[in-house]
């Protein structure tokens, strides 16, 4: 299996996100993995992080990340990632709305030994709320 930076994340996003496979986390993060740019506070670890994985799996399917392009310097890594998604699932704090989401975000992680050990992202989330209803886009006329 081939452990560089760049393998490991694209089979990050295949595995994990793509095919929902939760130990694919447990594969992919090590135990220690710092986790920043998904909540208030960074994650440690595969054991926090499968909450998020969980209520994002559960409020979006399908979802697609399709890895664009990758830069890679040494252990790092950066992918440039395009989303679409479906919020079929409640898991995310309102009702499910049916709508599609389609937004961008890059991920940089570091990978040691087949592992990420220390990850920063940064999605346009706040697109993906604007798809679905939850916050106007103060750009967009309203009806």
């Amino acid at each position: 299996m081939d452990h560089t930076p760049d393998s490991v994340v694209r089979r990050w996003f295949s595995e994990v996100w793509n095919a929902g496979r939760e130990d694919a986390v447990w594969q992919l993060m090590a135990p220690d993995a710092l986790v920043h740019g998904l909540g208030d506070e960074p994650m440690i670890g595969p054991a926090q992080f499968i909450g998020y994985f969980r209520a994002m799996h559960g409020a979006l399917r399908p979802i697609d990340v399709t890895v664009v392009r990758t830069v890679v310097d040494g252990e790092m890594v950066v992918a440039h990632c395009h989303v679409t998604a479906r919020h079929s699932g409640p898991t995310l704090g309102g009702p499910p709305t049916g709508q599609t989401a389609d937004f961008w975000g890059m991920t940089m992680a570091r990978v040691v030994d087949g592992q990420i050990v220390e990850g920063w992202n940064c999605f346009d989330f706040l697109t993906m709320f604007q798809q679905f209803g939850w916050v106007r886009n103060p750009v967009t006329p309203q009806p």
